[in-house]
């Protein structure tokens, strides 16, 4: 049976909306049941159009308090970059990182380092090892989070192929920071969260004061979605152009393609052939959108969890690409 709420919900998007029907109310409720038996899973909302056709936080602090979206992050920074660009703080996606923030780059970098291009970055193909998975310890452990990510040995030619890095997203937010003149909280606060409504607290910062670029920052879920509706939209919000549409364009097209779950990946986003958008964090964290169904899509997990792209990670997928895109269809 319907809760009250998520039937007051579906009822209302019934009447406003005429391409949700009934059926699809209770096929969205069906969704609500799978999600709820998966035990990982905190808070589910799907958006179709304009209107929500499922809310409901099963576990965890709810939809209004802040929650670890842990690599969504990267995502974030990317749409950064794209502010960043549109503004002319950075030349384009070409720029090198030695022009762009030569100040970062330790002396005894990595040869080649300063020619990896913002491009490199935010692809995750900058070529150096990564500092991610086993090698995430030792990084966060160090002294200096940036000179360590610049010091890895280089295992890729730039531009190749996609190493899964936080520690490239890392040096993405510095370069950001050192060409912007403000910190990455400060970016995130003024570009994204005074523009959709929501708040962005403090989050990580390295031993230098470089707040974490790619991993560690927290949203409220109802600001996940918003991030969500904003990629669907095409960086549009309430009729104003927060991100600019040809950078969202240019995000949505693969640019390489993740060894680990086979989905494509963009500038920051993993893109799948459904057409589907995701931001993907550690333990089951979800930021999805799907422009052509009108799809927006935010989940929050249990952040102490993993959550593998064949195991809980590919069951949201499924969950997304089966049931929640085949109503979506039928709408």
């Amino acid at each position: 049976m319907l809760s009250r709420r998520i039937f007051t919900v579906s009822l209302i998007a019934g009447l406003a909306a005429p391409y949700v029907s009934r059926a699809s109310a209770q096929a969205f409720d069906d969704i609500r049941t799978s999600a709820r038996e998966m035990d990982q899973l905190h808070s589910i909302q799907i958006q179709l159009g304009d209107e929500p056709v499922l809310e409901e936080a099963f576990r965890g602090p709810g939809l209004d308090r802040p929650a670890n979206i842990k690599s969504c992050s990267k995502s974030v920074v990317a749409l950064l970059l794209g502010t960043a660009i549109d503004s002319g703080e950075i030349a384009g996606v070409e720029a090198r990182l030695g022009d762009v923030a030569p100040d970062i780059i330790p002396s005894d970098a990595t040869a080649g380092v300063a020619d990896i291009t913002m491009e490199d970055l935010v692809t995750l193909r900058a070529g150096l090892e990564g500092t991610s998975g086993p090698n995430y310890g030792a990084w966060v452990n160090s002294s200096d989070w940036l000179a360590y990510a610049l010091r890895r040995p280089m295992i890729a030619q730039p531009g190749t192929r996609m190493i899964y890095s936080t520690g490239t997203t890392h040096i993405l937010g510095a370069a950001l920071t050192a060409a912007s003149g403000e910190s990455l909280l400060a970016l995130a606060r003024d570009r994204l969260g005074s523009k959709l409504g929501f708040q962005v607290p403090p989050w990580t910062r390295d031993p230098q004061g470089y707040y974490l670029g790619g991993n560690e920052m927290a949203l409220t879920p109802r600001a996940m979605l918003a991030i969500a509706r904003l990629i669907r939209d095409n960086g549009r919000s309430d009729g104003a152009q927060v991100i600019p549409a040809d950078w969202v364009d240019a995000s949505l097209v693969r640019r390489t393609r993740s060894p680990f779950s086979g989905l494509g990946y963009g500038y920051g986003w993993f893109l799948s052939e459904s057409g589907y958008v995701v931001a993907r964090g550690y333990g089951g964290q979800l930021i999805a959108a799907h422009p052509e169904r009108r799809l927006a899509i935010a989940i929050t997990s249990d952040p102490t969890r993993p959550a593998y792209s064949r195991g809980y990670f590919g069951d949201l997928m499924q969950l997304l690409e089966g049931p929640v895109l085949s109503v979506s269809r039928e709408s």
